[in-house]
């Protein structure tokens, strides 16, 4: 786990504004769930069988008995809200975004971390191949929002659940001469969860995996059906991408399409963000059956890229409109005086440290990234009027009523 210090908040804030932005854009709202929820609501969403739900998420029993886990990732929530507030009722389809701390007891590397930060959408209530489309264009428009524009999109389709399951029987039946070769959690997933063999970073490069038989090759008319209407309605977004056969996501609810955006040449282990179709997940949660399909990204990870491509020497914090420098006895009233009013009237403005010299005052001032410092003594303090002295504005230091001083902050 890891610390955002005030140095990174300008960039953390920068992506959360980009995130509600372009979510408002398109017309989504936001949804805030628990941190903590019942074990349950994962299990049954991500699959016992799953790395979330076997290895990676933080459960335990609380002081009731009762099992809870912190939640590992946002679908899941959402969706046991969605059941648990008759959300089925409201019109449809019904578009809502998160974003929000997440926790997996996952190994860390760069950008990931175990507790982990994500922006998502969830579009609920649309079977069609458009809402695909849309999730995916709302995904890339935030991206693009950003700065980083320079990602690969890489799209897949797992079919149904029926189709899925005949692939799984023909990927282990491929793949079980081969066992002695794979990673250790690649044996074991060969009977648990073998489809996550194709994504396993162990065994990236293992020949049998390479040469595994795509599920593409598996899908059904429907599938395919549904899985070229999504190419066509990209292709007329002018949205660039690769089928990869090989992208499966490693949760138990996705159906049909799946993708991942990742850096451009940066291969398949730096994903910044991914998402699919989950149409029975609703149905598992306890309600009716309905169809939906989101995104989660791993703001971490947005962050990584930006400073490396956008910002490498960090973002500097927006300048402050006033800094207040006080001296004497009576001047230190009289700046918070002014600093609250100013304040009121929706400026950003750092309070003095009386008791310092002007210059030690000043070069405080300068630190804080001010626009303006105003000087006030007890002659200024007498008079009604500051010394307003500008830092990162052109112009000469005068001296001004206290009421004029908003106008002239305005003016600048």
């Amino acid at each position: 786990m890891h610390d955002v210090l005030p140095e990174d908040a300008p960039l953390w804030q920068l992506i959360r504004d980009a995130a509600q932005r372009v979510a408002e854009r398109y017309d989504y709202h936001q949804i805030t769930t628990p941190i903590v929820e019942d074990t349950r609501v994962f299990l049954r969403a991500v699959g016992e069988d799953s790395d979330i739900g076997s290895k990676e998420m933080y459960a335990f029993e609380d002081r009731g008995g009762d099992s809870i886990a912190l939640r590992p990732e946002g679908t899941a929530g959402v969706v046991r809200s969605y059941v648990e507030h008759g959300m089925a009722s409201r019109p449809h389809p019904l578009r809502l975004w998160y974003l929000g701390p997440f926790f997996r007891y996952d190994r860390p590397q760069a950008g990931r971390y175990r507790q982990l930060n994500q922006f998502g959408v969830e579009l609920i209530g649309d079977s069609t191949p458009a809402a695909d489309a849309e999730v995916i264009d709302l995904q890339r428009a935030f991206y693009a929002e950003l700065g980083l524009t320079d990602l690969t999109l890489r799209i897949n389709s797992i079919g149904t659940p029926a189709t899925r399951e005949r692939y799984v029987e023909a990927l282990r039946e491929h793949l079980r001469p081969h066992a002695a070769s794979l990673s250790a959690d690649s044996q074991r997933r060969l009977d648990d969860n073998v489809l996550r063999v194709l994504d396993s970073k162990d065994d990236a490069n293992n020949e049998a995996v390479l040469n595994a038989p795509a599920i593409l090759d598996h899908l059904d008319p429907e599938d395919l059906a549904h899985f070229d209407a999504v190419r066509a309605y990209l292709d007329a977004l002018d949205i660039t991408y690769t089928v990869d056969p090989r992208i499966v996501r490693g949760l138990d609810y996705y159906t049909h399409t799946v993708w991942e955006f990742e850096p451009a040449n940066a291969g398949g282990q730096s994903t910044v963000g991914a998402g699919g179709r989950y149409d029975g997940l609703v149905e598992m949660i306890g309600g009716q059956g309905t169809p939906a399909v989101g995104f989660g990204t791993g703001i971490e990870r947005i962050a990584l890229n930006l400073r490396e491509h956008i910002y490498p020497d960090g973002l500097e914090a927006r300048p402050i409109d006033l800094a207040m420098v006080a001296l004497g006895e009576a001047g230190p009233a009289a700046a918070l005086r002014l600093a609250a009013q100013l304040r009121a009237k929706g400026f950003r403005v750092r309070n003095a440290t009386p008791g310092r010299s002007m210059k030690a005052q000043l070069r405080s001032a300068n630190r804080a990234n001010a626009r303006y410092a105003a000087i006030l003594g007890d002659s200024e303090a007498t008079e009604g009027v500051a010394q307003l002295k500008p830092l990162l504005v052109e112009g000469d230091q005068r001296t001004l009523p206290l009421a004029d001083i908003p106008d002239a902050l305005r003016a600048n």
